[in-house]
């Protein structure tokens, strides 16, 4: 299990991209959370195997609001197992 902290940056506020995270997140049972940055950026903390943390990642930037992505930078934590599902967090 591995933890990896998931900040985006792009068009990425108000076009559904937390949806669209949890909704990848979830069909790969991946628990953790996303939320909007106010820098306009999402941050994402997601707990899984790492094949799956990286299909995940490769889901974010290839589906349809990929074309949104600029940039994805990803900090490898230790993972915790805090998490029971895959959550948004609204402001």
């Amino acid at each position: 299990m591995e933890r990896w902290h998931y900040y985006i940056s792009g068009d990425v506020h108000g076009v559904g991209f937390r949806w669209y995270a949890k909704s990848i997140a979830d069909s790969l049972n991946i628990k953790g959370w996303v939320r909007n940055m106010a820098d306009g950026r999402v941050e994402i903390v997601a707990e899984a195997e790492p094949e799956a943390l990286q299909s995940f990642t490769e889901k974010m930037k290839t589906s349809y609001l990929g074309l949104n992505i600029n940039r994805v930078e990803i900090e490898k934590e230790k993972a915790t197992g805090e998490f029971n599902s895959f959550k948004i967090i609204f402001f």
